[in-house]
């Protein structure tokens, strides 16, 4: 029996040192925790309960049978953020370059499986070569079996991808279609093909971090939700997140006590709106006064800023947060925020988070830029999104709902729940100049002023709409906080089922 533990020991410490001490030096000479390193900052203290350590590849070929390394290059398991089950993988680039073999795919699936069966979210940390070249189509098989479990564990439990390292090639899909992918600065890159490839092909010389990294992803393409300075900040972050989310689309969201007053009152919200319609306020403001101890947790800053999307909470449960900027292009709603907004409502549906919507929106942008790149289509998403969404839906309108983007933006019309506005909101199809422009096309300067005046005195305040029931009240703004904090209560056993389907057909 001495012997036998003196064994599993010796293969344990083996296990653990992954591809060895001077491997090891290098990823953190790079600035880089090893892939255990990330799970104890990741996860509470003595909660990781690992599976799979023993695995190795089975490849004979190019010599590979004489390299072999207990765990194959990916760290897998399960453990607690805050007291939370959650499941993990944390890829080793000490290991073969933390390439995906066929074992190595099939200790991650093993944890997808696993996280599934029992409601808990995955997390993926991922820091790889890609695929194990000398296992040929293996590898990519592995890929294909990881691919399936991220579709099928898509809305039944959170999925949160960490690149932490190269993610390169076929790799890159497995964190696409996950919900929520954070990177690191620098050391951190996506992409299908690499500088080398683009240069032989296109003949454009670029970086990785141009082309794959952390500032471009989360800014240009929108493929990173956020992008953290280091390690140690990207997985603490993390910590965070997962707070704000249920363990599956069967639980409800955490919830967190909380000692801010629910029908605190903030005065300082009855003169943010600006006396000049084209002056701009920052709606991070109005946000972080409505929500517990003004925390928000903000998804894409860097990206389509024109539109403000994320976590926060009202009583100490959670909600989602989707809002017009009008500090960026005056919160006009285009192609990218429509994405954008479009994909994280139906996140917090399918998760049973109910959905607060702040609007001021002029409308759609204009252009021919827009509309090539098919503004029509992209834009459907968003209204897509919010008319299917059956969670409770809490609508404050603060100043313009223009046109489209009214009905858009989570109005009555597409089963809003309870649709406020602040005495400051104009609801109409345009705003009074060019309405006036239209209707009495013709007039001089003199009559068009004072047809916009009376346009202006008839449409510009939100009692046209309220006269029809479109919106439920109009609110003095200090009360915002007070009114959303009663609607979720009230909301709380919402009952509303869509007509059954196989799935619907987003536009795309």
């Amino acid at each position: 029996m001495t012997a036998n533990i003196a064994e599993m020991e010796k293969r344990r410490a083996a296990a653990k040192m992954g591809g060895g001490q001077r491997r090891i030096d290098a990823q953190h000479a790079k600035g880089k925790l090893t892939a255990r390193e990330r799970l104890e900052v990741l996860l509470d203290e003595d909660s990781f309960e690992e599976m799979d350590l023993y695995v190795e590849h089975d490849c004979v070929d190019f010599g590979m049978q004489d390299q072999k390394i207990p765990g194959d290059g990916v760290v897998t398991g399960s453990g607690t953020i805050n007291g939370r089950l959650v499941y993990v993988f944390s890829q080793d680039f000490t290991v073969f370059g933390g390439s995906l073999s066929a074992r190595h795919a099939q200790k991650i699936c093993k944890v997808m499986d696993s996280a599934m069966k029992v409601g808990a979210p995955v997390i993926g940390l991922n820091d790889s070569g890609g695929a194990r070249i000398q296992e040929g189509v293996a590898s990519l098989g592995g890929y294909a079996d990881v691919f399936q479990r991220n579709v099928t564990a898509s809305g039944v439990v959170p999925q949160l991808s960490l690149i932490m390292g190269p993610c390169a090639g076929g790799a890159v899909y497995s964190p696409a279609m996950t919900d929520f992918i954070f990177m690191v600065k620098d050391s951190s890159y996506m992409f299908v093909t690499g500088p080398d490839v683009v240069k032989t092909v296109t003949n454009e010389v670029v970086t990785q971090e141009e082309l794959g990294g952390a500032i471009t992803h989360s800014s240009k393409t929108s493929v990173s939700d956020l992008a953290l300075e280091n390690d140690i900040e990207a997985l603490l972050a993390a910590r965070d997140f997962v707070d704000f989310l249920p363990s599956s689309n069967r639980d409800e969201a955490p919830e967190r006590p909380c000692a801010d007053p629910w029908d605190r009152e903030e005065q300082s919200l009855d003169t943010i709106i600006p006396p000049s319609a084209n002056q701009p306020y920052d709606m991070h403001e109005v946000i972080r006064k409505t929500l517990d101890e003004g925390e928000f947790f903000e998804i894409q800053p860097l990206h389509a800023g024109n539109i403000l999307c994320g976590f926060g909470r009202v009583e100490g449960k959670t909600v989602g947060i989707v809002a017009n900027q009008p500090m960026v292009l005056a919160g006009v709603l285009d192609i990218n925020s429509s994405k954008k907004a479009a994909r994280f409502v139906r996140f917090c549906d399918a998760f049973n988070i109910p959905i607060l919507t702040f609007v001021d929106v002029p409308g759609f942008l204009p252009g021919t830029d827009q509309e090539h790149n098919g503004i029509i289509k992209h834009g459907a998403k968003l209204l897509f999104a919010y008319a299917e969404a059956t969670v409770p839906k809490i609508t404050v309108i603060t100043r313009k709902a223009y046109g489209g983007a009214y009905d858009v933006m989570s109005s009555k019309h597409l089963r809003g729940d309870l649709n406020y506005a602040w005495p400051t909101a104009e609801i109409a199809v345009m705003g009074a100049k060019g309405a006036v422009e239209i209707i009495f096309r013709g007039q001089d300067a003199e009559g068009i002023a004072a047809k916009t005046k009376e346009y202006e005195d008839r449409f510009a305040n939100p009692f046209v709409a309220a006269s029809r029931g479109y919106i439920d009240e109009v609110i003095y703004p200090h009360s915002t906080r007070r009114r959303i904090a009663l609607g979720l209560r009230k909301l709380r056993n919402k009952a509303l089922e869509n007509p059954w389907k196989k799935h619907d057909n987003i536009p795309l």
